[in-house]
């Protein structure tokens, strides 16, 4: 018979596991009514995934009623799943010991992920509540830059000497209460904890007692340089299909481990980051307070205002051939909304070539050749279709091929553009995610309306 707490947690959740707007809301009624004890029953059966989840759905001033009602089962678990906003928001409700608490619970990497998030003086605090060896461990992690793999990595891991045979090993790890319960491989090291190798559990498990870990382990492993910026070790992770990898400082010492849940995580965050950066939309956080997100867009769009302006130069530099023949000011947008739209695609895939490292410098010019004879497929199909189009509609050859030519230009410019753009600005080590939009639309504005305008201007078009 199935158990009735998993029943009423299964009735939460729709066919894709996500939290069903009814449930959402019979605990937001629960918490407006002050039932704390109706909101904590039907909250209690849920994974703290879908705890996490909860605290989002709700609204911002139901979470600290919230919070209250579900007392002790807001816990690490929870913690490690909320969204970064939502859970910032929570830590200020509760004091420094109390969020020790949480956080000393919680793997280093995740209880760094809290801390770094906290002002200055309220992480002081937080440090100061925990053991010795916790604030020891966490102070070591946030003195490494950000989204590095040193604040990326667990402290906790499995260490053995090479020396050892299998039934030594064996005895440690069933003598040692304190030991890491979640682990794939145990890393060998020699005296001076140089990483030597590894022993993967299965190996150990399948292997008589007598057997040196010497003989046993696989001496080529991946490490994790402890400044390596997080980006780079989940291309690692991928490209050598890792499950975890042992993180050196600089002396080459082993003093950490990544795994791959967490390579998971960086992996989605980056892919979403990167999109983002190119649409200037900042964070793209749901739960992001208005006002930031009102910082981060408009300054997008006020530089977008700055380069439109240079576009709408152009056409103003045209202002006699548009009086002569209206029709070029309702096709002149056309050109550039076409070889805009081209210049994002190619951008687009330029951007995350870049960050999976398939574009380097070895093949950038292979890539812009490739770019450039398909936009030139691209460019002779639609303009071919527009300038047909053109022609019968308004019953001028001559203002059909124009605008033929010009879109043909202005989307091979686009399919230039698209790469040169990001891999100029990765080369001079600026984001090309950040950047590349604004300046990939402001070339293929600007060429396409000069394209257009100064050959109509030369083919003489007159109304």
């Amino acid at each position: 018979m199935a158990d009735p707490d998993l029943q009423e947690a299964a009735s939460a959740l729709d066919a894709d596991d996500r939290l069903t707007g009814a449930f959402v809301a019979q605990v937001i009624a629960a918490l407006d009514d002050g039932d704390n004890e109706a909101a904590r029953a039907l909250a209690e059966p849920l994974h703290p995934a879908d705890i996490a989840d909860l605290f989002e759905q709700v609204p911002a001033h139901d979470r600290a009623g919230l919070a209250a009602a579900l007392g002790d089962k807001l816990d690490a678990e929870v913690f490690a799943e909320m969204n970064e906003w939502v859970k910032s928001e929570l830590l200020d409700l509760l004091d420094a010991g109390q969020v020790a608490e949480i956080a000393q619970a919680l793997d280093t990497d995740d209880a760094v992920a809290i801390l770094e998030d906290m002002d200055a003086g309220d992480a002081q605090d937080v440090l100061r509540a925990m053991t010795p060896e916790d604030r020891a461990a966490i102070e070591e992690a946030l003195s490494y830059p950000e989204e590095s793999a040193g604040r990326l990595m667990q402290r906790d891991l499995v260490a053995v000497p090479e020396d050892w045979t299998v039934a030594q090993v064996t005895a440690f790890l069933h003598e040692r209460p304190d030991l890491q319960t979640d682990f794939w491989e145990i890393f060998v090291v020699d005296e001076g904890m140089l990483p030597v190798g590894t022993m993967r559990l299965s190996w150990l498990l399948t292997t008589p007692p007598d057997i040196a870990v010497a003989d046993l382990m696989q001496r080529d492993q991946t490490l994790i340089p402890v400044d390596m910026d997080q980006e780079e070790v989940a291309l690692r992770f991928q490209k050598y299909a890792l499950i975890s990898a042992a993180v050196v400082d600089l002396k080459g010492r082993l003093v950490g481990v990544i795994t791959v849940d967490d390579i998971v995580h960086i992996i989605q965050e980056e892919a979403g980051e990167d999109i983002l950066k190119l649409s200037g939309a900042g964070d793209g956080d749901i739960n992001e307070p208005v006002f930031d997100t009102y910082k981060t867009r408009s300054r997008w769009l006020i530089v977008n205002l700055g380069t439109a302006m240079v576009s709408s130069s152009v056409i103003a530099a045209f202002a006699p051939t548009i009086e002569k023949f209206v029709v070029l000011a309702a096709l002149t947008p056309i050109v550039a909304s076409v070889g805009g739209n081209a210049g994002t695609q190619t951008m687009a895939v330029a951007v995350r070539a870049l960050a999976t490292n398939q574009l380097t410098e070895a093949n950038t010019r292979r890539t812009i050749w490739r770019e450039l004879r398909v936009a030139a497929a691209n460019g002779l199909t639609v303009a071919t279709l527009m300038g047909i189009g053109t022609a019968l509609v308004f019953q001028n050859p001559m203002l059909g091929g124009v605008i033929a030519a010009a879109m043909l230009f202005n989307i091979l410019v686009a399919g230039m553009a698209g790469v040169i753009v990001p891999v100029l600005l990765d080369r001079f080590n600026f984001d090309p995610a950040v950047s590349s939009s604004v300046f990939v639309t402001m070339t293929t504005d600007t060429m396409g309306f000069l394209g257009f305008l100064w050959l109509a201007t030369r083919a003489g078009l007159t109304g």
